[in-house]
């Protein structure tokens, strides 16, 4: 349930071009133009040079976290079926439960094909009881007819033939745990590069990314160098505002690594700079981890001392960003910030179905949604009530910030909820075709080596998808700093301030305002090609 591939070969092997997430920030002007400016369009930024402001605005991102077809309406019910349901609704409302008060993070398993995610995400289902032995020896059997015995534990996540056959992910696998003092949500990627796109729905949902490396012999050389994938979901968690990193270097049991303590520098030493040139602050937001996804060791228990007399010096001294000897206590000690759950409602739906009502899938963002409340769907701006609320199959009273929630909506036809829509509370969020933005062009297609007015792309924000066209650059900044304005065209590693034009409008909001309504990613030709933020929506009109 969860959702990658780009070549940025130049990032850790040449430092002038590290560019960070917050060096894309920090080049922006700090002066936002004016909202009432009807020539809002004709504008880039102002005089002000931009490493003036570079200090200020960067320190204000670095401070924000985010803990980051169609079918007819259901016919209506006859008067006396009608009073049943609102009896049916009334009643579950009055049996809901307030909420479970530990907190719920979202964990976004990425990385290469093949580094072990689902196999992971697996076993800690079956080391947190989420899965019974009779199960296991089920899939395990079922494995053994494929030829694949290590794979029976990805069946857990990998549910359907084609996944099980090829041995890859293709959906968002999603499935729960808990611990004494944490709720998690696993939304398992595909690492393959042909489905970036559904991993990067269940990116934009995740708390904290669990970077899955393998530490076999050039498995970690080919998913990190060119063509792997590694990289590419790296920068698209940094992008969609994961909080927290963690690196996981997986298959350590193998017979090519026997927990090598020089293996897991060696992977250490390449990932470093690379993270860092993503915009992660390796001391505060990375946590590095040695483990082995099947047979669990460093996940739930640590590993003996036998095999690894090496990891329980190194994390009793905080080495690697890393206090906690496994998996589970690492996550468990995870702090996030940044949730208002005073703010307006806003849940980006990332599906809808339809029973006895129209439920929409998501993630609550911002604010508190109780059933009852009034809401608007954006784009549409229809208004609606909200009949009920559920956590999985949970009835609920309420739902704060960080929930995975199903709201089923009054009056809405499946038409009327779309993927990508925003369920808001007054005042709704903007809903706009044209945007002012910043982008960091990360790599582009063969045919097209330089970004000029009329490039086209993905633009994928949020649940949202739509397709773009630059119209206008205002200004580009390279490597060295320099800064052009009106410059006619932009290259790869270069910052721009341009307009792009949507197809459709999409629900969105400035990254100042919004951080988790106001990022975005351009991608095309299977390449992720720019990283970038909303910087400013046309004026509201009267």
């Amino acid at each position: 349930m969860l959702t990658s591939h780009v070549s940025l070969v130049l990032y850790p092997h040449n430092t002038r071009i590290t560019m960070t997430v917050e060096a894309l920030i920090a080049t922006m002007s700090d002066n936002p133009m004016d909202e009432d400016d009807d020539d809002w369009d004709k504008q880039g930024d102002d005089d002000t040079p931009a490493a003036s402001a570079a200090d200020e605005l960067a320190s204000k991102v670095d401070d924000m976290k985010i803990d980051s077809t169609s079918s007819s309406s259901p016919p209506k019910p006859s008067p006396t079926k009608a009073a049943k349901q609102q009896k049916q609704s009334s009643e579950m409302v009055v049996d809901a439960v307030e909420g479970d008060p530990r907190e719920h993070l979202n964990l976004v398993f990425i990385g290469h094909v093949d580094a072990g995610k689902s196999t992971l995400s697996g076993n800690i289902l079956y080391l947190t009881d989420n899965v019974d032995k009779r199960t296991i020896e089920k899939y395990e059997a079922e494995a053994k007819e494929r030829n694949r015995e290590s794979w029976f534990l990805a069946f857990i996540m990998d549910t359907n033939e084609e996944e099980r056959a090829k041995g890859k992910t293709v959906e968002v696998g999603r499935a729960t745990f808990e611990t004494d003092s944490h709720r998690y949500s696993i939304l398992d990627a595909p690492g393959h590069k042909n489905y970036v796109p559904n991993m990067i729905m269940g990116a934009s949902q995740a708390d904290v990314g669990v970077l899955v490396i393998s530490a076999r012999k050039g498995e970690f050389e080919s998913g990190f160098d060119k063509g792997g994938q590694t990289r590419e979901h790296a920068l698209l968690a940094k992008t969609l505002g994961v909080s927290y990193l963690v690196v996981v270097i997986n298959k350590m049991d193998e017979p090519t690594v026997q927990w090598s303590k020089e293996r897991y520098d060696e992977c250490l030493s390449k990932l470093r700079p690379f993270l860092k040139g993503c915009g992660f602050k390796i001391k505060k937001e990375v946590k590095f981890l040695p483990i082995s996804g099947l047979n669990g060791a460093n996940v739930k228990d640590e590993v003996q001392s036998s095999e690894c007399d090496w990891w329980g010096p190194m994390w009793k001294a905080g080495d690697n960003n890393t206090n906690q000897p496994t998996l589970m206590s690492l996550l468990d000690s995870l702090k996030l910030t940044g949730r208002d759950s005073n703010a307006p409602v806003r849940i980006p739906v990332l599906d809808r179905y339809t029973d006895r009502g129209t439920i929409a899938m998501g993630k609550v963002e911002s604010g508190t949604i109780r059933p009852g409340m009034k809401i608007t769907m954006m784009p549409t701006r229809q208004t609606y009530k909200i009949d009920g609320l559920w956590a999985e199959e949970t009835p609920l009273k309420s739902a704060r910030p960080g929930e995975n929630v199903l709201v089923k909506v009054n009056g809405a036809g499946m038409e009327d909820v779309q993927k990508g829509f925003v369920i808001c509370t007054d005042p709704p969020c903007r809903s706009v075709s044209k945007l002012i933005v910043q982008i960091m062009i990360m790599d582009l297609p063969e045919q097209a080596k330089i970004l000029t007015a009329g490039f086209q792309a993905v633009f994928h924000a949020h649940c949202a998808e739509e397709e773009a066209t630059v119209t206008k650059i205002f200004e580009t900044t390279d490597r060295k700093g320099k800064t052009i304005k009106g410059a006619a065209f932009a290259n790869v590693g270069m910052t721009v301030i341009c307009m792009i034009d949507l197809e459709r409008t999409v629900p969105c909001e400035t990254f100042e305002d919004y951080p988790f309504l106001g990022r975005f990613t351009l991608r095309t030709e299977g390449k992720t090609c720019a990283i970038g933020i909303i910087k400013k929506l046309p004026p509201k009109k009267e």
